[in-house]
């Protein structure tokens, strides 16, 4: 956990700090509204707590142009209830009265840790996805969350529970890919006891076991379609039949699902039911392949560097320049899953204080570097065809435009540094930027790139 906490260090403050690192927090401390954000700019950071006197709005404001996703919550003295309100109304996200109680820093730090495991993003194409799956968490309605084999579908159904109503309930996961046809009917829906051979004593089904809360039923498209109308009709009137049971059983639940595969063109094939995809597909959530997500790969490698370093008991280390850039220009075939694995083994063989390439391999031991470069000859000719094709018929403001943005986004956004690779000044890339932003064009902001493909 990294607290950064924003205010002159008053004695409130310093005992704040103190049971914080007691706690097991890294701290850092910062003056200003300034100096906070370039903090969390260069060492990043889990948690702000901010002197309610401060300009908290500001600081609010600024992490969410910069898509800065740390929470903030302000500490004042515990008369001032008109100072905390104006903090929450600000964006703060919890105000801690001062002097402070131990339980309730503790409180909110453990609250801030069990929300950074749940989700990790960054990039704009995910921040719609969330947006839509956190407007529609708090309705009873049935969500298909479908993407590419791992994406996050089932961290983004767990988050979507979290933020429903029904988030202090159950949340029961059934992956029917990964149960035998046979057994799936009685895991989903329980059975009596002698319903069948080895059947020895009445079992509660998954149904049952998520009553009251979230069912979520992952690969839905391995479903034999037999099956799929018990389900249709367990969705319709909320009531289960356990295997070999007289009677119905009522359950009040809210179900989501997952697939890797198209359901419409399922549907088409005749192994899907149109009933059931419909029932379902009440709402759709699209998660986009990990490729198409540029601004989340740096964030979660990140993210696992310092969970696998704190899980295994090693120092922290940061990923180095090019490792990051051999990071990012990898295609992750096998999505979030692939790269977790990937910094998890580089974590385990990086050596020196940052996570250099050479540690970043494959789980055979090979590089993830790229293949070495053509001969010369080669070279040339690719580069005469890639400039004949990329420039004839365009204009001289299209080419420029596409140069400054294209260097904008290798810089991460950060307008000093693509200025001076351009030659230009600063005062002249700001009013270019401001034509594109005007004109409607995408412009990376700073820390990140722009978005390179939409999801439907």
């Amino acid at each position: 956990m990294r607290l950064l906490i924003v205010g002159r260090l008053s004695g409130e403050l310093v005992t704040a700090s103190k049971i914080a690192m007691h706690r097991g927090a890294s701290v850092t401390h910062a003056d200003g509204i300034d100096q906070g954000l370039a903090a969390l700019r260069a060492k990043g950071g889990d948690l702000v707590m901010v002197d309610v006197g401060l300009d908290i709005r500001r600081l609010v404001q600024a992490l969410a142009d910069e898509r800065i996703r740390t929470p903030v919550v302000a500490c004042g003295i515990a008369s001032d209830a008109r100072a905390a309100v104006a903090a929450i109304q600000a964006g703060a996200k919890e105000y801690i009265p001062l002097p402070p109680d131990p339980e309730m820093i503790a409180a909110v730090l453990e609250a801030v840790a069990a929300d950074a495991r749940s989700f990790v993003w960054r990039d704009p194409s995910m921040e719609r996805v969330v947006r839509l799956a956190e407007q529609v968490a708090r309705s009873e309605a049935s969500v298909l969350i479908t993407g590419e084999s791992g994406t996050g579908k089932e961290v983004l159904a767990r988050h979507v529970h979290a933020k429903s109503n029904r988030g202090n309930r159950p949340f029961v996961s059934v992956n029917c890919a990964a149960i035998p046809e046979a057994l799936l009917e009685s895991e989903l829906f329980g059975h009596e006891k002698g319903a069948f051979t080895g059947a020895v004593a009445r079992r509660i089904g998954r149904f049952e076991e998520a009553n009251g809360g979230t069912l979520l039923l992952d690969e839905i498209s391995e479903m034999d379609v037999r099956l799929q109308s018990k389900l249709l009709r367990a969705l319709q009137e909320r009531v289960i039949d356990r295997v070999g049971g007289a009677a119905p059983v009522k359950v009040d639940i809210r179900v989501l699902a997952t697939s890797n595969r198209n359901l419409a063109e399922e549907v088409k094939k005749g192994t899907f039911r149109e009933d059931l995809f419909y029932r379902l597909n009440v709402v759709h959530l699209r998660l986009p392949p990990l490729r198409e997500r540029l601004a989340d790969i740096l964030e979660l490698a990140a993210h696992f560097a310092r969970k696998y370093a704190e899980l295994n008991g090693l120092p922290l280390r940061p990923l180095a320049r090019d490792a990051q850039a051999l990071v990012a220009r990898n295609p992750w075939r096998g999505n979030v899953r692939e790269l977790e694995n990937t910094i998890h083994r580089a974590v385990l063989l990086a050596q020196g204080s940052e996570i250099g390439p050479e540690a970043i391999l494959s789980p055979e031991g090979d590089s993830l570097a790229a293949p070495s470069a053509p001969g010369p000859v080669e070279r040339a000719a690719s580069a005469a065809e890639a400039a004949t094709r990329g420039l004839v018929g365009r204009t001289v403001a299209d080419v420029e435009r596409d140069l400054i943005l294209d260097t904008l986004d290798h810089c991460l956004g950060n307008r000093t540094h693509a200025a001076k690779i351009l030659g230009i000044s600063i005062r002249t890339l700001r009013n270019k930027l401001n034509e594109y932003v005007d004109a409607g064009v995408p412009v990376a902001e700073p820390g990140g790139v722009r978005a390179v493909a939409a999801y439907g």
